[in-house]
């Protein structure tokens, strides 16, 4: 057998043309394709789901030894993967905590401003960034229902909050999502499996808010039902996972959420308060006691006897009874500090939950146990009734965030499973519309166990979240053409599968740079929002129309519209960017620090692996067939295959 060419080398020597007699030439050996035909075809779709191969020995080939040893070992990896999920979800907690640590005060500082909250826009923007802040869209909640129960704001303001507390819970998953960036379709689907949550919400928001503004038709509509029912308080939602994680999360940090409520309510002695709560058990002594007045002050109950005036005197004392034991009790650090070292152990911790999680589901979803796992939860129902599946898995997303108790916690969960292509982006979908209704039925059974003063301002407001999501749900959902989303997280996806670094700055843009700017110009005044937001509107819009006509009817548009050839290449494409971000990184690399240097390697690393993969082998055999007469005169040629 000859030896292997790589291709693009120069192995065969050129061959003479016609003319040329062939006398004492000899023949080349053919080519053969069984190597092109084993390997796996350039054009494969990133979004199918990977397969999950079984490389072990067979459960009918192994002894009795070996047998026992694989339940054993399934049964630990199991054990291991529900203590990783266990510390993952307790991480996400003291991320929360850790976030209104760092926080908590400016977001109960930008609650303060009554005229700002009248504008519709600034209270969506507002909810988002007071919930990217806390990382609780039940914490943000409950600061509105204070401020509506103390009068700082009415119902029909706090609705849009209520909107972007929505949107602004869906930063978590999309942080978790982040984590994947190893591996570049894992990424595209992680990352598409966590922003689809993000389109729903904006998506809603953009068809939902001016409709509210218009009619006001979910505050009329709650109005409605609350005036409808004669509701009374009743029992606090049911703690289910809290059960179990309280125990880890308190023993790290405890904080006292009321002092970000009474920021927002206006209360002086708040603002000199500390979040971290250092005593758990209290006790508030009234002492009441009569004394002598020379006049009496309006309202107070005041007696005669003989010459002298008397009156009812109370003192109020709290007695502090029992400290707590959480890590930071007695540490003399700020809020800030305590914020700042939670926020980068609980990322750690987080992180490396994740890529445990990931290999230990990568391990233990092989062969028939990974066929039966994707059968059940991405086959539809049979004709006709596959369009039952969706609606189930929205009440399986909503049962089990109901259980959990948070729609991040949720989420954060099914998107690892999003990324390893154990779950699909198309039934990640349904799954994240339920989520978003299960959040909401907590929120309504803790308003039923509001106080008789609060109780019907809490309940329309949950009321309020409750038919956003289902409205939302109605619009994007029910008609498999109008699941926009998904294509919107399909093409994002690939864009940061692309361009990895652009998932980074969507994060930032989404989250903290757009609601700052709206935030920023609504405290100009409306007439300065309107005066920047509308041109910025128009020509989003336009840019848009133009795409689409590009893509589907371009013979309508002008020449110079049919592509974007004319503006300078910054403007059309990521290209350039990216390869600033690169040599940012790789001088980063070079001169900063060793992580930086790990990254590069890890880059280098995996293009050699592209690379390597990508080259075909060309196996070169002896062929018979291609064998030539001595007595023909006709030029032979080898052909490449």
């Amino acid at each position: 057998m000859a030896p292997r060419p790589e291709v693009g080398t120069d192995s065969s020597h050129s061959l003479s043309d016609d003319n040329t007699p062939t006398k004492d030439l000899a023949i080349l050996p053919a080519y053969s394709t069984v190597d092109l035909m084993n390997e796996a075809p350039d054009d494969n779709d990133p979004w199918d789901l990977p397969e999950l191969k079984d490389t072990g020995i067979k459960w009918s080939e192994l002894d009795t030894k070996g047998k026992i040893m694989r339940v054993v070992t399934g049964l630990v990896k199991f054990v291991l993967l529900l203590g990783l999920l266990y510390v993952f979800i307790c991480s996400l907690d003291v991320l929360s905590s850790a976030f209104q640590l760092v926080g908590g005060k400016a977001a109960g500082d930008i609650f303060q401003d009554n005229v700002v909250l009248s504008n519709p826009v600034a209270g969506l923007v507002i909810g988002v960034l007071v919930t990217v802040l806390v990382q609780s869209s039940s914490t943000s909640s409950s600061i509105v229902v204070s401020m509506v129960s103390s009068g700082l704001l009415d119902v029909q303001s706090a609705v849009p909050i209520i909107m972007g507390a929505n949107i602004g819970t869906s930063v978590t998953n999309t942080i978790v999502a982040m984590m994947q960036a190893g591996d570049r379709n894992e990424f595209r689907r992680a990352f598409a499996g966590a922003t689809v949550h993000d389109f729903f919400n904006w998506l809603s928001v953009l068809i939902l808010l001016p409709l509210e503004v218009a009619t006001g038709v979910l505050y009329k509509l709650t109005h409605l039902v609350i005036e409808s029912f004669n509701i009374e308080s009743g029992e606090d939602a049911p703690d289910l996972l809290n059960v179990i994680t309280d125990p880890l999360t308190n023993s790290i940090i405890q904080l006292d959420k009321s002092v970000i409520t009474g920021i927002a309510t206006g209360d002086p002695a708040a603002r000199n308060k500390s979040l971290i709560k250092v005593w758990c058990k209290t006790k508030t002594n009234t002492t009441f006691w009569n004394a002598t007045v020379e006049n009496c002050t309006a309202g107070a109950v005041c007696w005669e006897d003989g010459n002298l005036t008397w009156t009812e005197m109370n003192t109020t004392g709290t007695d502090y009874q029992e400290k707590c034991k959480h890590m930071f009790a007695n540490a003399n650090l700020p809020d800030l500090a305590v914020g700042l070292i939670l926020l980068a152990l609980s990322l750690l911790v987080l992180c490396t939950c994740l890529i445990l999680i990931v290999k230990l589901l990568n391990s233990m979803l092989k062969g028939q146990v990974a066929v039966v796992i994707k059968k059940v939860l991405n086959t539809d129902f049979p004709f006709p009734f596959a369009w039952v599946t969706g609606y189930i898995a929205i009440l399986v997303g909503a049962g089990m965030t109901f259980i959990v108790q948070s729609s991040s916690v949720f989420t954060s969960a099914i998107t690892p499973l999003v990324g390893i292509g154990v779950i699909s982006l198309e039934r990640a979908y349904p799954l994240t519309l339920g989520s978003n209704i299960g959040t909401t039925t907590t929120a309504i059974l803790a308003a039923m166990a509001s106080p008789g003063e609060t109780l019907a301002n809490s309940l329309q407001i949950a009321l309020c979240h409750f038919f956003f999501n289902i409205m939302g749900i109605l619009l994007w959902y029910p008609i498999p053409i109008t699941r926009v989303p998904i294509r919107l997280a399909r093409g994002l996806g690939n864009r940061t599968a692309k361009y990895r670094w652009f998932a980074g700055l969507y994060l930032i843009l989404c989250f903290l740079v757009f609601p700052l700017s709206v935030f920023g110009l609504s405290l100009a005044g409306w007439q300065a929002l309107v005066g920047v937001g509308v041109p910025i509107i128009l020509l989003v819009v336009f840019v848009i129309i133009v795409n689409v006509m590009q893509s589907r009817c371009p013979h309508y548009l002008p020449g110079v519209l049919r592509t974007w050839d004319f503006l300078p290449r910054p403007l059309r494409s990521l290209a350039p960017w990216d390869t600033m971000v690169t040599s940012a990184f790789g001088f980063c690399g070079k001169h900063c620090c060793c992580c930086c240097k790990c990254c590069k390697c890890c880059k280098k690393n995996e293009d050699k692996k592209i690379q390597r993969n990508s080259k075909k082998s060309l196996e070169m055999y002896d062929n018979p067939a291609m064998s030539r007469d001595e007595d023909t005169k006709e030029a032979v040629k080898a052909t490449h295959l």
